[in-house]
């Protein structure tokens, strides 16, 4: 049951990213989806777009903390390193 409540979690945290950063592309880019990401990509700031869509994982962790849904907060938490290790990569190569 913890495995299930986690993996919740970080399915959630994963998929509060990618609506992070479509929001993000949506509202501060001219261009559309695939050719901001081909940009960033290029032009070395895709970490910066991933980094600003994760910051809409605070509101899911703290929504489980407040209702004492630990497990799946640490889910949540577990999507962000994941998340951070992906940006490190990113700046990396």
């Amino acid at each position: 049951m913890i495995k299930k409540h986690v993996l919740t979690g970080f399915l959630i945290g994963i998929l509060a990213t990618a609506i992070g950063m479509f929001l993000w592309i949506s509202l501060f880019s001219q261009l559309d989806i695939k050719s901001t990401l081909i940009d960033a990509q290029e032009n070395d700031y895709l970490g910066k777009i991933i980094a600003l869509g994760a910051a809409l994982n605070f509101l899911p962790f703290f929504i489980f903390i407040k209702k004492n849904q630990i497990y799946k907060a640490r889910g949540v938490l577990m999507a962000t390193m994941l998340v951070a290790v992906i940006i490190a990569i990113t700046k990396l190569a």
